[in-house]
């Protein structure tokens, strides 16, 4: 094995053991995401009215706002798995790499949050 060409060096170090976890989370999620907005695209199709009225009390409903909540948790959880990778991949000094995960892991919860707020405070019956 020699030590001037890449494969050399990195032949026998192992793999992470990391990556299986997040590719299978990322996978999960897009299924998710599928199904989710294939079943929000029919709910939509299937409404007589598409005034802002007769949506709000679609979403009042216990079953389109559970999972409204989980479209919304999911969207913004594949959304956080993908930029992870493009952040670990394209940003190489440390502590800049930290601060935008950081940043990433902050505004996807904060998105998320907001957004299932927005859907419970619409289906308890606050529309204004």
């Amino acid at each position: 094995m020699g030590n001037g060409t890449s494969i050399g060096r990195v032949r026998g170090l192992g793999s992470a053991k990391n990556g299986t976890h997040h590719w299978l989370l990322q996978r999960f999620t897009a299924i998710g995401n599928l199904l989710l907005v294939l079943w929000l695209v029919v709910s939509i199709v299937l409404l007589q009215d598409l005034s802002y009225a007769a949506v709000i009390d679609w979403l009042s409903s216990p079953i389109p706002a559970v999972a409204m909540i989980l479209l919304l948790v999911s969207t913004f959880w594949h959304a956080r798995l993908g930029m992870q990778v493009m952040v670990e991949d394209y940003v190489h000094e440390h502590a800049n790499k930290f601060a935008c995960i950081v940043a990433l892991n902050l505004a996807a919860f904060a998105g998320a949050a907001f957004g299932v707020f927005c859907v419970v405070r619409l289906a308890l019956g606050a529309s204004a």
